[in-house]
């Protein structure tokens, strides 16, 4: 199995910690998928496994690939067949019923080669179910990163990793490589989050690996400045501008 670079590096215990929403929001996803006994599922970027011990409970077989070996790990441990792998180099041919993906997509700016690799794996008449961001995720946070950043020339440039794409740009994209959407929604997701300085530790890495420890820590608080004027009250604390792009198509 080839592991690519990645954009950012994971903690299980840290992403468990402040994180469990990420999961805990999708079990819906899972119905989308809808599992049948017997059927075989690819599970892209399964992270530590608990959407793939949901779909399992369903009666399906799931075999889990991400990108991090401390993720695989995990799953591992929780009894999912799971492989160090990349989202643009899967090692199947229409070996599965279904594949599904939660949280991840937007990690991955080659959209058309995902696509293309999630239809070489699937069977004729499979299903891509898949939840990540979308059109407008994170706004708030994304414009307070690239301010701080313009207001230090020593960080340097700000490269935005994420790849957030409308309702009908990922419809195109869907159908130029074979497949018929049956379902596609950009849906708005406030999420509370503890602190968004956890935020960025988590998710930041990507944006920020280069810094030093003192330029990050300068980062994270002028970030959080920024932020208090949009995503933070004193009622709610912080709630993060998410927004979720949700799909299931099948190959045709």
């Amino acid at each position: 199995m080839k592991k690519i670079n990645e954009t950012n590096k994971w903690n299980p215990t840290i992403y468990n910690k402040h994180t469990a929403f990420v999961s805990q929001m999708a079990f819906s996803v899972v119905d989308l998928l809808d599992p049948k006994k017997g059927e075989r599922v690819l599970d892209v970027g399964c992270g530590e496994g608990t959407l793939a011990i949901e779909i399992e409970k369903r009666g399906a077989k799931v075999i889990g690939v991400d990108t991090s070996k401390e993720m695989i790990e995990q799953s591992k441990a929780k009894g999912i067949e799971a492989y160090v792998c990349s989202a643009t180099d899967l090692p199947y041919d229409k070996e599965f019923d279904a594949v599904f993906s939660n949280a991840v997509l937007h990690w991955v700016k080659d959209a058309k080669s995902v696509v293309q690799n999630i239809a070489k794996v699937l069977k004729n008449g499979g299903h891509f179910v898949c939840e990540f961001g979308g059109e407008g995720n994170v706004y708030y946070v994304v414009s307070a990163m690239q301010e701080v950043f313009e207001k230090h020339p020593e960080f340097g440039e700000f490269n935005n990793p994420w790849y957030f794409p409308s309702v009908e740009e990922y419809r195109r994209v869907l159908e130029l490589e074979g497949f018929r959407v049956e379902y596609i929604e950009n849906i708005p997701r406030p999420t509370p989050m503890d602190d968004i300085a956890n935020w960025l530790d988590i998710f930041a890495n990507g944006v920020t690996k280069h810094l030093t420890k003192e330029q990050f820590e300068v980062f994270k608080k002028e970030c959080r400045e920024i932020l208090k004027e949009s995503i933070y009250s004193q009622e709610e604390g912080w709630v993060l501008d998410y927004r979720r792009l949700r799909v299931r198509a099948v190959k045709i």
